[in-house]
């Protein structure tokens, strides 16, 4: 009989792409997979301390699809699903519980996990011997994921000029605005290494990067060719295109997310970091990349970083749950 597991989804996009990159490594025929949508009151933003092992903060439509028929495997990912989690292992103590990302509860709480994975730069939070670590988090850019985005769009990147350097950006992190000058030093910085390695652009940016800075970086980089998708574009997303196609890529270091799936590819990855804008965490997390060799500063000869390794830790989680 397989194994049930509860993957506990919720709005924030990057936990889920977490969850569902692990999902994606468990073998189907060990494992039966249900999804179950979180949504959450206003109460949810109480601190976890106070919420403990409860359902506060969820709403009755999410509370009926998991107050019975308990699985054997519960995986959560946000702050907001710990809770939920918690509160099943109270009702059904053989469920295994499984968290992504500290789940940022009391000590005693902590030790009710029969799993945490936190990625390095977290390891200065408090943790047990139930804690793991893998450098930066799960993601879903697998091998065969990249086999099927090269299949879809390698045609439509053919026209442009090799190499073709990936551009992923994103922006304003807690309150720290990625400013005009940071935007004018990346662009100055990707049309630099362009002079150098020659070819083209595959440009995306996000929702945080602002229109202005946008504007700046696609003034600096207007002549380049360049297939572009811009924030608030209705074409189709060709993001994992850009992964599987891209020679290289330059990403910020502002998303642990972007980041990890840039490095999942195994082609040579640039970070730029800029000035007074990533927090303590953030650097913490990209000089783990630096250290793993999965990537190198975005600088003068960065290009003869030639990258390799693949970074997925969603292998190294599904093998842990497989102990299970």
């Amino acid at each position: 009989m397989k194994k049930r597991v509860w993957a506990l989804l919720d709005n924030r996009m990057g936990s889920v792409g977490q969850i569902k990159g692990v999902l994606n490594e468990l073998n189907p025929d060990v494992y039966e997979i249900e999804e179950k949508p979180i949504k959450y009151t206003k109460l949810a933003a109480l601190p976890n301390l106070l919420k403990g092992a409860s359902l506060l903060g969820v709403t009755q439509d999410s509370i009926a699809q998991i107050n019975s028929d308990f699985p054997d495997i519960v995986l959560s990912a946000s702050r907001r699903s710990a809770p939920v989690a918690l509160w099943i292992k109270k009702k059904s103590p053989k469920t295994k519980i499984v968290q992504l990302l500290h789940p940022d509860v009391s000590k005693s709480n902590l030790l009710k996990f029969d799993r945490i994975f936190l990625p390095e730069h977290d390891r200065y939070k408090h943790s047990q011997g139930n804690c793991f670590y893998t450098i930066g988090s799960p993601h879903k850019v697998s091998q065969k994921v990249l086999d099927e985005a090269r299949e879809r769009w390698e045609k439509v990147f053919t026209p442009l000029p090799k190499p073709l350097t990936a551009v992923i950006i994103g922006g304003s992190i807690k309150g720290k605005p990625f400013s005009l000058k940071n935007a004018e030093a990346l662009a100055l910085e990707i049309k630099s290494l362009k002079e150098r390695i020659g070819g083209s652009l595959l440009v995306t940016d996000s929702r945080r990067t602002g229109d202005e800075a946008e504007k700046v970086i696609m003034s600096y980089l207007k002549g380049i060719p360049a297939h572009t998708f811009l924030w608030g574009s209705k074409d189709e997303n060709p993001l994992l295109g850009y992964y599987a196609c891209a020679d290289n890529i330059v990403v910020t270091g502002d998303s642990v997310s972007m980041a990890c799936e840039s490095c999942g590819t195994g082609c040579p990855v640039f970070v730029f970091c800029g000035e007074n804008w990533l927090t303590p965490k953030h650097l913490r997390f990209v000089k783990s990349l630096y250290d793993g060799g999965y990537a190198v500063p975005l600088q003068k000869e960065c290009e003869k970083f030639k990258g390799g390794k693949r970074l997925f830790p969603a292998t190294q989680i599904a093998h842990e749950i497989d102990k299970l």
